[in-house]
């Protein structure tokens, strides 16, 4: 039974790290663009792939929605910005959908806190990152659907420090993609750390969601 586990699902896993380590390497590299981009997405799109093989409900077909619309969106903003933002906007309202279904029936103070802090800190971060450009109204709608996914995960039945990390570390990624269209457009910083912690997050949240899928227990 392990082995054959290995065998079905593992894989996909290993290929979507292969894909997010070898964009991030190859993306300076002078590769044709079509390649690239296609490398770009399939590092999520084989987390979408391993989320509808290895658990059969309706919570994990919804993750694999997420997923392969988050892979869309990784290849949408390789074309123009505001298709890519889009359909991430998109995946998030699938997202805070997994999460709504799934929700924590006992939570303390400070969770609660911490999820009202990231629902509405985030659009106001990104506010502040981007008010002087003319994308700062559609920023900041993103950034709401943004905000209310990580709240939504923070609190849902799956485990924080990996579900909620993930959606944490996606906000982070994306206020870093906010820095860079303005105060930190001439610094390496963005470049850096905007792909190492969207597909981090990315990677903890699909396999935190299966994982609790799978054993079907409710995280402490």
């Amino acid at each position: 039974m392990v082995k054959r586990t290995l065998v079905q699902n593992r894989p996909w896993l290993l290929a979507s790290i292969a894909a997010a380590v070898a964009y991030f390497v190859l993306s300076d590299a002078r590769i044709p663009g079509i390649g690239i981009i296609a490398l770009k997405g399939a590092g999520v799109a084989c987390l979408s792939v391993y989320a509808w093989l290895r658990h059969s409900s309706a919570d994990a077909r919804l993750l694999a929605v997420v997923m392969a619309l988050s892979a869309l969106g990784d290849i949408g903003m390789e074309f123009y910005t505001a298709i890519g933002g889009g359909i991430f906007l998109v995946s998030h309202l699938f997202a805070m959908a997994l999460y709504l279904r799934n929700r924590r029936q006992n939570m303390v103070a400070s969770q609660k806190l911490f999820a009202v802090a990231l629902a509405f800190l985030t659009p106001f971060v990104a506010w502040q990152l981007v008010s002087s450009t003319a994308d700062a109204a559609a920023v900041t709608v993103y950034a709401l659907a943004l905000g209310a996914m990580a709240g939504l995960a923070w609190t849902s039945s799956f485990p924080r420090y990996r579900v909620g990390l993930g959606a944490v570390l996606f906000v982070i990624s994306d206020l870093l993609i906010f820095a860079q269209m303005d105060i930190l457009a001439q610094s390496p910083i963005p470049a850096w750390l905007i792909w190492p912690t969207y597909y981090a997050g990315q990677f903890l949240i699909a396999t935190g969601v299966i994982q609790t899928l799978r054993n079907e227990l409710q995280p402490e």
